[in-house]
C-alpha cells in the first residue's frame, strides 16, 4: 500500500470562516507542481477533507492526473482531526494506494503516527507539500516515509 498525503495549496488569510478558505492564485500553481509528482502513479482514491481548500486541491489534483474516479469527502480529514483516527480509517483502503488531502495539523502529526508510532514527532509539512508513505497496512509505526516533496 503507498499512501500519499498532499496539505492543500495556500490559501486565503480570511473568509467567513476557515472551512471557507478558498486557493490563491499561487495556491492552485503549489498544487499543479505537486501534482505532477502523482502522474503515472497508481492511485486508486483520492480522498480529501471537507473544506473549500481542500476540495479545491483535490479536485486540481484529480483534473491534472485524468483521473476518472470522484473525489471521496470525509469528516476524518479536517485541521484538528484526531490523527489515531485517520489512520484507523485507511484501514477501508487498505489494498489499494491512496492520496490524502488535508491540513496541517493533522498531515504532520499522521505522518509522525504513521512513521514513529506516537504524536511527538510530526512531519513538517508546507502549503503543497507531498509525503509518501509505504507500508503493508496502515498501522501506527509500520509505515515508512519514502520522501517529502516540498513545493518551490
Amino acid at each position: 500500500m503507498k499512501v500519499w498525503i498532499l496539505r492543500h495549496g495556500e490559501a486565503q488569510n480570511r473568509a467567513r470562516t476557515d472551512a471557507e478558505r478558498e486557493l490563491t492564485d499561487n495556491g492552485r500553481e503549489e498544487v499543479l507542481n505537486s501534482a505532477a509528482h502523482l502522474l503515472g502513479q497508481p492511485l486508486r482514491w483520492i480522498i480529501a477533507s471537507p473544506y473549500v481548500r481542500a476540495q479545491q486541491t483535490a479536485e486540481l489534483v484529480r483534473q491534472a492526473l485524468g483521473f476518472a474516479d470522484a473525489v471521496v469527502t470525509v469528516p476524518w480529514l479536517t485541521p484538528e482531526s484526531d490523527p489515531r483516527k485517520a489512520l484507523s480509517n485507511l484501514d477501508l483502503y487498505a489494498s489499494d494506494d491512496v492520496l490524502i488531502v488535508s491540513h496541517q495539523p493533522l498531515v504532520g502529526s499522521l505522518i509522525g503516527l504513521a512513521v514513529h508510532g506516537h504524536l511527538q514527532t510530526a512531519e513538517p509539512m508546507h502549503t503543497a507539500s507531498l509525503a509518501e508513505l509505504d507500508a503493508d497496512f496502515p498501522l501506527a509505526g509500520a509505515m515508512e516515509l519514502v520522501r517529502v516533496r516540498h513545493p518551490g
